[in-house]
């Protein structure tokens, strides 16, 4: 079926809930090096929200990793739809928090009195581009996802 082929359970959702694990993961790590990162809220939202991204992924990415394995795509609409809103919620969270985390990012060297050395600030930069990633990936799932819904 070629409408199916983006569906959970397949090798194209596994790829992306293994870029979402991988971008969500050094989203964390990268925010995690800096040890003051728990002196802004936005950044404590990003590692709350990449927190709960990682585990979502990991989970789903067996699920269609064993669904790859004994060539069974899911198919069942409530298992579909709890997919869809799971995605849309920690897409939408994900989102805002990489945007928070830009907009502090790119305001701290701007304040007066504020010296944001160019280590902690270039790993605060390089989070909030991971975290845009796996907000990319997330959103893209979902948008796959319940597209394909109606077809089922």
């Amino acid at each position: 079926m070629a409408e199916l082929t983006t569906s959970s359970g397949t090798r194209i959702s596994f790829t992306m809930r293994i870029a979402q694990i991988v971008f969500s993961c050094s989203s964390l790590l990268f925010m995690s090096l800096g040890v003051e990162f728990y002196g802004y809220t936005a950044f404590c939202y990003l590692v709350t929200v990449m927190g709960l991204l990682i585990p979502w992924s990991f989970t789903l990415a067996v699920v269609d990793g064993y669904s790859v394995l004994i060539e069974s795509p899911l198919r069942q609409p409530g298992i579909q739809m709890i997919i869809i809103i799971g995605d849309w919620v920690l897409s939408l969270l994900a989102l805002s928090a990489a945007c928070a985390t830009a907009g502090v990012i790119d305001l701290l060297p701007q304040l007066k009195g504020f010296h944001c050395p160019s280590s902690l600030c270039s790993r605060y930069q390089i989070s909030a581009i991971m975290a845009f990633l796996s907000w990319f990936h997330t959103a893209a799932s979902a948008l796959l996802n319940l597209w394909l819904f109606h077809s089922m």
